[in-house]
């Protein structure tokens, strides 16, 4: 915490002609983040500690090496420090805006026995997930692989209860908001919106449930949105606030925060909050992670070794997953392993006998039913979103 301090006392110190708003912004996009160590919060194992204040802790990736992350071990994340314990019984959500027909609000009891319960197994994925493998680093906490779980969410539709509230013709987008907060009033309250389109999708969840047990606090107890096949910047949690608008929601975190260069990826549709410059970070792209191996690891060479790894992309689901054991000269196809639907990710394997000792490069590709594989190359961006070059890591054959 006093590295933490430091660091953003130093930024602030230099930035005194700025507004407060300004400097918060600022300091935040800068990175500053405490040593990665080992740490642990109420109801967690140990993560890796990226920030203290916000709480942000990212998972080990042997963690991952399992169909479903576990919900003591899922990552943490968070762009405000005052996060409230919620009781469930105190808990209401609350329906409106200006295109909302009947602003209604409901108790969790009332969302449980009042509308269809619907499970969905999807990956959770910070949007900067692998920021710190760019090259030259960008601003912003450099997380590493391990700000994603998977895991069984089980709730019921936002459709649904948007529906048994009326939409107006006139809507256009849907704000969402949380109970979390900054410690200072000037910070912009961390409010996200969908498309229309986005929050009346049959997979868009006010979910209650995490692989069969509540919510996590830490993980948005008591409900919080789950948006499968976009990052995890709207699944928002400790959901209070829904509201129907009839124009484009004009927050801090949406015009200004988690926009990426217009056409460089391809994109779910969000028309209503894109410029000729920018739009907002919305699907997951195509990726893969190698987890029971690690970079520079010593192996018997006399072995077969199992390779082991995750796929998943942004919900078109994984066709093929390919394994190079010569630094990319050649490509083998690994095996699939049992497909949970397409929002999740896919385990794969791929077993090879070592043919001689010394240093063997890995490379990992996966590709989606729509075609699309990962790029050598990650793109570049100004907020180091969507990494998702193919995987290489080096491990020692003795």
């Amino acid at each position: 915490r006093r590295y933490f301090i430091k660091k953003v006392t130093g930024c602030l110190a230099a930035l005194g002609g700025l507004s407060l708003l300004q400097r918060s912004s600022l300091a935040l996009a800068t990175g500053a983040e405490e040593a990665t160590i080992l740490d642990s919060l109420s109801g967690k194992e140990a993560l890796i500690k990226k920030t203290y204040r916000p709480p942000n802790f990212e998972t080990p990736t042997n963690y991952f090496d399992t169909a479903f992350t576990p919900n003591n071990l899922f990552f943490v994340r968070y762009h405000h420090s005052a996060i409230p314990e919620i009781r469930s019984s105190d808990w209401r959500l609350r329906i409106g805006g200006d295109a909302v027909r009947t602003p209604s609000e409901f108790s969790l009891e009332q969302l449980r026995k009042g509308f269809k319960s619907v499970e969905i197994a999807a990956l959770c994925l910070c949007s900067g997930n692998n920021r710190s493998l760019f090259q030259p680093h960008v601003p912003g906490i450099q997380w590493g692989s391990g700000a994603m779980g998977n895991a069984r969410w089980r709730g019921v539709r936002l459709k649904d209860v948007l529906t048994e509230a009326g939409i107006d013709k006139s809507a256009l987008e849907v704000s969402l908001d949380g109970a979390d907060s900054g410690l200072i009033k000037t910070t912009p309250d961390f409010i996200k919106s969908l498309p229309l389109a986005k929050a009346l999708d049959e997979n868009t969840l006010i979910a209650f449930e995490m692989n069969g047990e509540p919510l996590p606090h830490w993980n948005g107890f008591p409900a919080r949105l789950v948006i499968p096949g976009w990052t995890a910047t709207y699944w928002m949690k400790h959901l209070t606030a829904v509201n129907v608008l009839s124009k484009p929601f004009e927050g801090f975190w949406m015009k200004t925060a988690y926009r990426i260069p217009t056409n460089h990826f391809p994109q779910g549709l969000f028309r209503s909050q894109e410029t000729t410059t920018n739009m907002p970070i919305t699907e997951i792209v195509v990726n893969s992670l190698i987890t029971n191996l690690i970079d520079g690891q010593t192996i018997p060479a006399a072995k077969s070794i199992e390779i082991r790894g995750v796929a998943w992309d942004g919900g078109d689901g994984i066709q093929r997953m390919e394994i190079s054991t010569d630094g990319g000269k050649s490509w083998h196809e690994a095996a699939l392993k049992e497909d949970y639907g397409r929002f999740s990710w896919r385990q794969w394997c791929y077993g090879f006998k070592p043919k001689h000792r010394g240093k063997c490069q890995i490379m990992a590709r996966a590709t989606s039913r729509s075609g699309i594989s990962q790029p050598f190359e990650a793109i570049p961006n100004p907020s180091g979103y969507h990494y998702n070059a193919v995987q290489k890591i080096t491990i020692q054959l003795v």
